[in-house]
């Protein structure tokens, strides 16, 4: 008998995901995506693409790659209760290549982002994210920072 809580194995999923974006390889994060994220995961997160489900999330996560192929994330906190699970990451790379029609300035940026998940069945069913996207285009030059 497992004395593991289904927050303790939701925390654990969450953080194997985010050592998957980490990674780098391509083939690990779409193996672990198919293994922790429900295929039909509903992403609440405004995202300028039509897929959905984990096609949603693995073409989010190319286009990041693309852009940034050092992408890592370092997990800052995480708290769970019942089926949801809460992050706040730090997250770091290199701008390699084009990211929202910036073309690649070589620049490193470090933003923060809060993700929510809820988990059905143990895996990712339903995501929700903060990410400081403003903070990543003035650290590629794309605006002016405060006080400019």
């Amino acid at each position: 008998m497992s004395t593991i809580t289904e927050p303790a194995r939701n925390k654990e999923a969450l953080r194997r995901f985010h050592a998957a974006v980490s990674s780098g390889d391509e083939e690990t994060l779409s193996r672990t995506i198919d293994e922790v994220v429900h295929p039909d995961v509903r992403i609440g997160t405004p995202l300028p693409i039509e897929t959905k489900g984990t096609q949603a999330l693995k073409e989010v996560l190319t286009v990041l790659h693309r852009a940034f192929p050092d992408l890592h994330v370092e997990i800052e906190d995480v708290i769970a209760e019942g089926d949801r699970v809460v992050a706040r990451n730090t997250v770091t790379g290199t701008h390699r290549g084009e990211y929202m029609g910036v073309p690649p300035t070589g620049r490193s940026v470090t933003y923060k982002e809060v993700i929510i998940a809820r988990f059905a069945d143990g895996r990712i069913a339903e995501t929700w994210a903060v990410v400081d996207v403003m903070s990543v285009m003035r650290q590629l030059g794309a605006f002016p920072g405060p006080g400019a």
